[in-house]
């Protein structure tokens, strides 16, 4: 019985962060474009190599975003990887595309 309220719980617990997490997702970005995507420089896995969520190099539509201390990183729109990121910092949107959600994190 123990073991079935237990996994019972975790469920709870995970739907409840996964409706934590939906509901940051839907925060209204400053800035937010239509089709097409603009072009975007990626450099490498934010997190990891294999990281969705990609930093972000300077184009002509991410120059008003960058600064020299913070990194702009990308994540696929509603990504697991989006989710977790989300989950683990509680970051803010800074901006929207078609596919991507941005987010700056401050290193200084």
């Amino acid at each position: 019985m123990e073991r079935h309220l237990e996994k019972v719980m975790r469920a709870i617990c995970a739907c409840a962060l996964a409706l934590t997490v939906t509901g940051c997702v839907e925060t209204a970005p400053k800035v937010a474009i239509s089709e097409p995507d603009p072009e975007l420089n990626f450099v490498r896995g934010y997190r990891s190599v294999a990281d969705e969520c990609q930093l972000v190099g300077e184009t002509a539509f991410t120059v008003d975003f960058l600064d020299d201390a913070s990194d702009l990183v990308a994540c696929p729109t509603g990504s697991a990887a989006m989710a977790s990121l989300l989950a683990e910092t509680g970051a803010a949107v800074v901006t929207q595309t078609n596919s991507f959600t941005f987010f700056r994190f401050p290193y200084r």
